[in-house]
């Protein structure tokens, strides 16, 4: 991965690794730093792609930082999933994967073991836990509360993707725009595959739709180490809502 300097086209913040500290600020005892990977069912055409899965996965595995996923054991997302679990081991990855999506995102290794309610699953040893839900909805629910239930340093994190990763990153960042969330949402933008989107986010502000503070709400970062440090140092927006949400 080409670490690189800063996006031509950067958010209000680009994060920037702080020396050799510890990425996980792990304070309470009872709870685990855990971060949610929004990335493609694809590796990409170039290996750059795949080598930041690899990177993330292997820094967050040495941090002592458990995985949130969308559950696939093809493209980039199975490829920070077991590059976690062969150092870390498996209950440091949950994946979570609707039903109709189990044929479709999944190598296999999915052909050898059902759960409890019959549905096919990786081999844990290999891709973690894995959770069959019934629709995105829940998926994306789940996934979120395991972060919001985690322990300070927890958050977001978007590797290249498509249609699925961009609609996960903003609806996140919207979350956190409504007040739903306070967690960090940062792109880990590969050799400037985001430029294009915080572009946008450039021309929003300057066209009135996104206030400027709010532009804070999304970070960059080029590595991965810089991204797990962004998510550490995270400030929420003064400019977000303040609007009262049912916590069920």
């Amino acid at each position: 991965m080409e670490s690189g300097g800063a996006s031509p086209f950067p958010a209000s913040r680009t994060a920037t690794p702080s020396g050799t500290s510890n990425l996980n600020p792990n304070s309470q005892p009872n709870k685990k730093v855990k971060i949610c990977v929004y990335c493609g069912s694809a590796g990409g055409k170039s290996p750059e792609h795949i080598e930041a899965a690899r990177q993330l996965g292997t820094l967050m595995a040495e941090n002592g930082i458990s995985l949130v996923y969308g559950g696939g054991t093809v493209g980039l997302m199975g490829e920070v999933a077991k590059t976690i679990v062969s150092i870390a081991g498996p209950d440091a990855v949950h994946g979570i994967i609707p039903e109709a999506l189990v044929k479709y995102e999944r190598d296999s290794t999915y052909a050898g073991k059902a759960d409890a309610n019959g549905y096919y699953v990786p081999e844990a040893d290999v891709y973690g836990r894995t959770t069959v839900v019934p629709d995105m909805h829940t998926r994306k629910k789940m996934m979120a509360q395991e972060v919001l239930d985690g322990a300070p340093g927890s958050g977001f994190i978007a590797l290249s993707g498509g249609y699925g990763t961009m609609e996960e990153l903003l609806e996140t960042a919207t979350w956190n725009q409504l007040g739903i969330h306070n967690k960090g949402v940062c792109i880990l933008n590969v050799s400037g595959f985001y430029d294009g989107l915080l572009q946008w986010v450039k021309k929003s502000v300057e066209e009135g739709f996104v206030k400027a503070a709010n532009a804070d709400i999304l970070v960059t970062a080029t590595t991965a180490e810089g991204a797990i440090q962004a998510l550490r140092d995270y400030k929420v927006s003064e400019a977000r809502y303040n609007l009262t949400w049912e916590t069920e």
